[in-house]
Parts: structure tokens; C-alpha cells; sequence
């Protein structure tokens, strides 16, 4: 029974630093994941390295070509414009939902949201690639706050899914350097109008602001 315990533990750990790896970009895209290489790489065993690709091939995050092995995603402006688009649905939905089903505990916890992320935004000029995972929590926390009380499980999840490929595309293009938006003002807009209850405009807005992020990429990765 201890062995068993251990290996799931080792195999979950290895799912969650390959899973980081691949959305921070610290793995290329495209890049092949041999078995023997990424258990050298965390210093465990091949048994949980084969576990935690299997599990990331469920989730689109590695690719598994038969007689090839697994891989990183590779990435494409087409690829890219489909995620931003198909998000835009979800999300819209998902918003829309949540302002008709509001509530003061929903309220309380966007402005929450908020606040957290304004307080990482005021400071993250000049952040070191080392430290930009410390702005991505609290803003995907904020974006799933505005989505939050849709009162769908599955809408959720297919969000939270299409959130993990958008950030692996803001890291890998390096959108970081890119002369900064002012992100404060962009998510308060958003907040204020999702707040106030104006449902075509919080959907306009929070179109604009992921189409804002789509045109930024493209300019890096070429379109």
C-alpha cells in the first residue's frame, strides 16, 4: 500500500512540474518529451513520467503521436485566432450567466479578485521572466471570478481549459516584452461594467480586452 501511495505522489508531482513547465513556455513548442529525458529532468522514476504524460495528453497540453512518442504542442496564429475565438463564446456565456444569477457573495469576490490583481499589476513592470507566473494566479483568478456564478460545472471547466492554452501562448510569444497595455484600467472597465449589471456591454468589453491580447500575440509571432 506504501509503494502505491508513493507512486501516485510522485506521479502527481510530475504532472503538476510538467504541466507548469509546458504553460510557462520553459519547454518548446514542438519540443519531443522522451520518457527517459523528462524523468532525468525531475529526477524520478519512468513509471510516473508515463502516468503524468498520459495525463496531460487528456487534457491538450502534450501531444501523443503513435510510434513517435509525446510532444509539446507546437503553436500557430491559426491555432491561436481558433483559441481567442472560442474562448470569446464560452466566456460571453459564461459572464452573461453569472450577471443574471448575481449575488453579493459573487460581488464581493470580483472585487476581491480585483484588488489582488491591481495590487500585482501596480509592481510587475519589470518582472523578471523568473517571477511572471506571480501575475498569471490572480489574474486568472479575477477572470474566473467574473465567470464564477454561471451555475454550469462543465461551462467552467471548458473555460478553465481554454484559460491553460491561452496562457501558454502569452508566455511562449514572450508578450511580457511587449510594450505594456494599462492592464488596471482595462480590468477595472471590466469589473465596473459586469458590476453594474449591463450585460452587452461587460461581453464587448471582455471581447476586446482578450482581442487586445490576440493582435499583441500575433505581432510576436508573426501573422
Amino acid at each position: 500500500m506504501t509503494k502505491i501511495i508513493e507512486k501516485t505522489t510522485t506521479a502527481t508531482i510530475v504532472y503538476r512540474k510538467l504541466r507548469q513547465d509546458i504553460l510557462m513556455g520553459a519547454l518548446e513548442p514542438g519540443q519531443k518529451l522522451a520518457i527517459d529525458v523528462v524523468a532525468e529532468r525531475y529526477a524520478v522514476g519512468t513509471n510516473p513520467v508515463r502516468e503524468a504524460l498520459n495525463r496531460l495528453s487528456a487534457e491538450r497540453l502534450v501531444d501523443r503521436h503513435e510510434q513517435r512518442g509525446f510532444f509539446v504542442p507546437s503553436i500557430s496564429i491559426e491555432k491561436w485566432r481558433e483559441l481567442v475565438r472560442t474562448r470569446c463564446w464560452l466566456e460571453t456565456k459564461a459572464l452573461e450567466e453569472s450577471i443574471l444569477n448575481r449575488s453579493t457573495a459573487w460581488e464581493e469576490n470580483i472585487v476581491l479578485a480585483f484588488y489582488r490583481l491591481s495590487r500585482v499589476q501596480a509592481a510587475k513592470e519589470g518582472l523578471e521572466a523568473s517571477h511572471r507566473g506571480e501575475w498569471e494566479a490572480p489574474h486568472r483568478a479575477f477572470h474566473m471570478a467574473l465567470i464564477a456564478n454561471c451555475q454550469s460545472a462543465w461551462l467552467l471547466e471548458f473555460c478553465a481549459v481554454l484559460m491553460d492554452q491561452a496562457q501558454r501562448y502569452i508566455f511562449v510569444s514572450d508578450s511580457y516584452a511587449y510594450p505594456r497595455r494599462n492592464g488596471i484600467e482595462e480590468h477595472r472597465e471590466l469589473m465596473d461594467v459586469v458590476l453594474a449589471g449591463k450585460i452587452p456591454e461587460a461581453t464587448t468589453v471582455l471581447v476586446e480586452h482578450y482581442n487586445r491580447t490576440l493582435n499583441k500575440i500575433e505581432a510576436q509571432i508573426g501573422g
